[in-house]
């Protein structure tokens, strides 16, 4: 059986992305060149990015005004963050122990 998509999904060019996050399209070029945010790269060479990408980015600038990194610490840093929230998210789902002492 065929199925077919009701709505396009939700997705922006460079320029457009690159005016929702008010970055400069050559900083987001960079961005993706170093892998701190994803972007689909169509056959023309047209890049589209989805929506959790802006929040990416959002963390990125965080990061960077915040504790003034550079891209290579960013990398770094939001790697740890992600690793950081896979292992408390195990640990919530992980079922709980009656009896002994609760370190959590």
């Amino acid at each position: 059986m065929t199925s077919y998509a009701l709505v396009a999904p939700a997705r922006f060019t460079l320029d457009s992305f690159a005016r929702i996050t008010g970055l400069h399209p050559d900083v987001v070029r960079r961005l993706v060149a170093l892998g701190l945010i994803e972007a689909t790269i169509a056959p023309g060479g047209r890049m589209w990015f989805t929506p959790d990408q802006v929040a990416a980015v959002a963390r990125i600038s965080r990061l960077r005004s915040g504790l003034s990194l550079n891209y290579a610490a960013i990398g770094v840093v939001t790697d740890l963050l992600d690793r950081i929230a896979q292992l408390e998210a195990a640990l919530r789902a992980r079922p709980r122990r009656t009896g002994g002492i609760s370190w959590i």
